[in-house]
């Protein structure tokens, strides 16, 4: 069995033990999917809208918040590797005011918002994007098969 760590930061205080553990879930089922190896490390923090936009500006040169960022760590640098050494996927930012905003303008729970963006950071940080039209339906149908396997449906 794979070995996971995903840490849990929620900055805002407002989520559940329960939402976090969701959360994880799908993230080690996210990691399954992919095939990614065992002993990897994901961080998720939720935070406020203004964290975010903070971050999106200063990243992304963007001065408007968003709903969640990646930062993946390795970036495919090979040359870090080492037998024992755990394999660090990145850092994954949630905006919990979009998460919830969201979650009321597409009318699904707010828990399948929760794991929608957390997902979708995931697949970020392992190399997926949307530029393309292309690009974008397969990730949004990882994401989604990802996501009903968790019976979080739209």
């Amino acid at each position: 069995m794979n070995e996971y760590v995903i840490d849990i930061i929620d900055e805002t205080e407002l989520l559940s033990e329960e939402e976090q553990n969701l959360v994880q879930s799908v993230l080690e089922t996210a990691l399954d999917y992919e095939s990614v190896g065992g002993n990897t490390e994901i961080s998720v923090t939720f935070v406020s809208d203004e964290r975010i936009q903070v971050l999106n500006k200063e990243y992304r040169d963007k001065d408007r918040p968003t709903d969640v960022l990646s930062f993946a760590l390795d970036e495919g640098d090979e040359t870090l590797d080492h037998p024992e050494a755990p394999h660090l996927l990145g850092d994954i930012i949630i905006s919990l005011p979009r998460a919830k905003a969201q979650a009321a303008e597409f009318g699904h729970q707010f828990e399948r918002e929760l794991c929608f963006l957390a997902v979708h950071g995931f697949l970020h940080l392992i190399g997926y994007e949307h530029e393309s039209e292309e690009q974008e339906k397969q990730m949004f149908t990882k994401q989604e098969d990802i996501l009903q396997k968790h019976g979080l449906k739209k």
